[in-house]
């Protein structure tokens, strides 16, 4: 099942009885925040229920598998999750 920024608005909407503007706002700066802070401090963590931390990947050289041609993969930022043990207690 895949959890959607509007299926989160819809469950604040019913469970805190927001109106629909109110927690699409809410959503929307949750998320901008995540964003926000990666790019400034590279790690995030939400008590209880894990970190978020930025990575750079290495350049690399990758191939063309029809042509077999060689080219530069360029370095690139990427975030890493990794789940509290109380996230991990929940799950299984």
């Amino acid at each position: 099942m895949t959890l959607t920024k509007k299926d989160l608005s819809a469950i604040l909407k019913k469970e805190l009885k927001l109106s629909v503007d109110i927690s699409d706002s809410f959503v929307d700066e949750f998320f901008q925040a995540i964003k926000t802070t990666l790019r400034s401090q590279k790690t995030l963590k939400l008590s209880g229920f894990g970190s978020f931390k930025t990575f750079a990947t290495k350049e690399r050289i990758g191939r063309n598998p029809k042509t077999m041609e060689n080219y530069k993969i360029l370095s690139q930022n990427k975030v890493r999750f990794s789940p509290t043990s109380k996230a991990k207690y929940f799950l299984n």
